[in-house]
């Protein structure tokens, strides 16, 4: 039987990690889905002659050096930035999930040739991985969730891997080959469904990562193209008045530190409890 809301709640409460991410998180959510709802400024709208003013009460977050307005541009970013790195988060953990589960299952051959391509996708660091593909395709939006999506696809074959290869030993699954049930069904409706909290748990470890990588590709150029609103890319737009208009990088900078802080708080709270089990 599935615990109540109210017994989740309170185990919410007793975990001060996941209830000040939670808040953090459902705030981030709700600006990123609503974002005409927290300002009423085009985040696109030029206006020259209000170009590089300081953060006021017409402008909060000041503006641009073409005068957009840096508050409008940080919601709207919102929306663009997660949106791109929960789609290349779910891409890599789909995919990456996918093969580790049949490489820890199946083993033999098939876990030895996915364990050499993982190994040298491994070589590469992740933001030098990030660069070479986005620089080789070209800075474009699907080549960024392309790349997004490589950089992490090996931590969560990995993460899968060993969880499947732990679980083919458990008692369960020579009971249900005992019965007749193929490999393929133990995987699908067994194996998987007790992996599949390991994933979910490391997605979350994983966000404010490929949060930080997303930003540091669209400060060096190559991500969403302006100008569409993107936290990397305010970024990039600001680096040349860094001395004096820090308020272009400043705030996006935030954005970038505040959501990572929160899905770094939700990851260690949701840890923390499957270790705890």
């Amino acid at each position: 039987m599935s615990a109540s809301p109210a017994a989740h709640l309170s185990r919410l409460w007793r975990s001060p990690d996941l209830l000040v991410g939670s808040i953090l998180l459902a705030v981030l959510v709700l600006v990123a889905l609503f974002p005409f709802l927290f300002t009423a400024h085009s985040p696109v709208a030029i206006s020259v002659p209000d170009a590089l003013q300081a953060p006021s009460a017409a402008h909060w977050f000041g503006t641009d050096d073409v005068g957009r307005d840096i508050y409008a541009r940080v919601v709207y970013g919102a929306r663009v930035t997660l949106s791109i790195c929960a789609g290349s988060l779910l891409i890599s953990a789909i995919i990456g999930g996918g093969l580790g589960l049949a490489s820890g299952f199946f083993g033999g051959w098939l876990d030895q040739v996915l364990g050499r391509l993982i190994d040298v996708m491994l070589s590469f660091p992740p933001i030098i991985l990030g660069v070479i593909i986005t620089g080789v395709l070209g800075p474009q939006t699907g080549n960024l969730i392309l790349a997004l999506s490589i950089v992490y696809l090996p931590v969560f074959f990995r993460i899968a891997r060993a969880g499947a290869m732990s679980e083919t030993g458990q008692t369960y699954v020579e009971a249900a080959r005992s019965i007749g049930l193929s490999d393929g069904r133990i995987l699908r409706r067994h194996v998987t469904r007790n992996v599949t909290p390991l994933i979910l748990t490391q997605y979350m470890i994983l966000f404010p990562l490929i949060l930080q990588i997303q930003a540091a590709l669209g400060f060096l150029g190559l991500g969403v193209q302006p100008p569409t609103p993107d936290w990397g890319a305010i970024l990039e737009g600001g680096k040349d008045y860094i001395l004096f208009a820090p308020w272009i990088s400043i705030f996006p900078g935030v954005a970038v530190l505040v959501t990572a802080l929160a899905l770094m708080l939700i990851g260690r709270g949701l840890q923390r409890r499957l270790d705890s089990r």
